[in-house]
């Protein structure tokens, strides 16, 4: 039995590598690890990242699409690094060809191409073997003069190049089936018998866009020349169940930090509004990026009733106006922040008397009895009146002996608004704007985030603002600025808007200074 075991060990060292041997050769003894802890380090493959290149190299159907797909932070741009210089200055380095990797933005596309460039330059082996051209992102391997380029999809054009290897960095944040960048790297390479296109990224958000397209192929097909690699948590899962985390994350542990992890993720859990974001990037879901943002436990938490004497007593107050269509509501809310930095919203919400019934079945909600308990006010007529409401506020607010500094407005209707307030002797020193796209709304998202996880608002539960709050949806652009989208929201978050608006007017401003805002 010895005898048997240790001929088959000879056999396999008399026979020649294997084309997956030979490229998890070249790298273990010739790239290095680029940056961090480890850097100038012979790079060391996981387990899952070895399995995936013997796959693609050893396929005896020849391998022309590989995908692997897994949560971000596992080594996903290294390895594509690695494998990008075995086809320029190592093994699978073919005469005269092409090599190109593919990003999304320009700055993924820059990574790469620094990741494989630092590798070069790390070991002095490589030195007289490579030309790089920053400026282009190129890597020329001078042995078999085989050209790499890093592409972007806001850059250059992938029009014109015929590449034998095209590696596909992060094509999970492709929208839809198909982009033109894409379709042009895929139908370049058919000069080539048996090109190969391989796929590195964490998954789509949707089952319509591109990775998932490709990836729902490769599972039901059986195609032999397309290998899959889908590292994933189950769906529906707990984010906080830890049997999941391997699943989504191979390198958990390794270089996949697991404190940082574990953050992430209970920072999810206390908002919701990050949670379809921490599961599709750190659990590797196929799951929609819309989200109700705030938690009901953390809203809960800060349902202490405002201090009516701090809208009293001289110091800065704020209110948000967010004006809806005539026929449904409109949100004034007042907020002030004491000394301890709470901020203490009063809200006031105006919605007309004709055609109330019809609006509370329509939007589910109990807006008689709202407006029977005073917490919505209901406004003569089958349109608000602009006029009528300000003479409203005005007239509640001196009773209450409430002086407004600053209104910050969204400006949809403003002008007839401002004229109305005007008519009604409802005087404030300052209004601002505030635009309702990312930049100007993203901000004060987070500062709103910051104040509820801090147990520093004051709402005093109200109904119409405790509608707006479990209904709210917060989407996010590729830069990860956040704002609240009313057209994805299931019911009225006017309210919540306004508190917004409002409570941003703090943010910067612990005493009031007409002089800072534009009037």
């Amino acid at each position: 039995m010895i005898k048997a075991k240790a001929k088959a060990k000879a056999k396999a060292k008399a026979r020649p590598p294997s084309p997956g041997e030979r490229v998890l050769s070249f790298i273990d003894q010739y790239c290095m690890t680029p940056e961090g802890s480890d850097v100038g380090r012979p790079l060391k493959l996981l387990p899952f990242q070895r399995k995936f290149i013997l796959e693609i190299y050893d396929n005896k159907h020849a391998t022309r699409r590989a995908i692997l797909s897994i949560a971000r932070k596992n080594g996903k741009s290294a390895i594509i690094a690695a494998i990008l210089l075995a086809h320029v200055v190592g093994p699978m380095a073919k005469r005269n060809s092409q090599v190109v990797s593919g990003a999304m933005s320009r700055d993924q596309a820059s990574l790469v191409f620094n990741l494989a460039l630092k590798m070069l330059m790390l070991n002095p082996i490589f030195e007289g073997h490579y030309k790089a051209i920053p400026s282009t992102k190129r890597l020329i391997g001078l042995a078999k003069n085989v050209e790499y380029r890093a592409l972007a999809a806001d850059g250059a054009t992938a029009h014109g190049l015929s590449p034998v290897l095209a590696i596909l960095d992060e094509c999970g944040q492709v929208k839809g089936p198909m982009t033109p960048f894409i379709e042009a790297i895929l139908t370049s390479q058919g000069a080539h018998e048996n090109p190969l296109i391989i796929m590195i990224s964490t998954q789509a958000a949707s089952d319509a866009d591109f990775l998932s397209l490709q990836i729902d192929d490769a599972m039901r097909s059986g195609d032999p020349h397309t290998i899959c690699h889908l590292y994933a948590a189950d769906k529906d899962s707990d984010l906080m169940d830890e049997s999941q985390w391997l699943k989504a994350n191979p390198a958990l542990g390794k270089f996949r930090s697991k404190k940082d992890l574990v953050e992430q993720l209970k920072q999810a859990q206390r908002i919701p509004a990050m949670e379809s974001t921490a599961r599709n990037l750190l659990l590797n879901q196929r799951i929609s990026l819309d989200s109700i943002w705030l938690a009901p436990t953390v809203w809960k938490s800060c349902s202490a009733f405002p201090n009516i004497d701090l809208f009293r007593d001289g110091r800065c107050v704020s209110m948000g106006l967010d004006l809806s269509q005539r026929n449904d509501l409109t949100a004034a809310v007042l907020s002030v922040m004491s000394d301890e930095g709470v901020v203490h919203l009063l809200p006031f919400v105006f919605t007309p008397q004709t055609g109330l019934e019809a609006r509370e079945l329509r939007d589910r909600a109990p807006y008689t009895a709202w407006v029977r308990d005073n917490k919505l006010v209901a406004v003569p007529g089958a349109t608000i009146d602009y006029d009528w409401l300000f003479e409203y506020l005005r007239v509640r607010l001196e009773d209450e002996g409430i002086r407004v500094d600053v209104v910050a407005f969204d400006r949809w209707r403003i002008n007839e608004a401002k004229a109305a307030a005007e008519r009604a002797g409802f005087v404030v020193p300052a209004w601002v704007e505030v635009g309702q796209g990312f930049r100007d709304i993203s901000p004060r998202v987070e500062f709103f985030e910051q104040l509820l996880l801090q147990n520093k608002i004051a709402h005093g539960g109200h109904p119409l603002l405790n509608m707006a709050a479990a209904n709210c949806i917060v989407v996010s652009d590729p830069a990860g600025n956040r704002k609240v989208d009313k057209s994805k929201s299931t019911q009225r978050i006017d309210p919540l808007v306004a508190a917004l608006m409002s409570a941003g007017v703090h943010q910067t401003e612990q005493s009031f200074d007409v002089s800072s805002f534009v009037v």
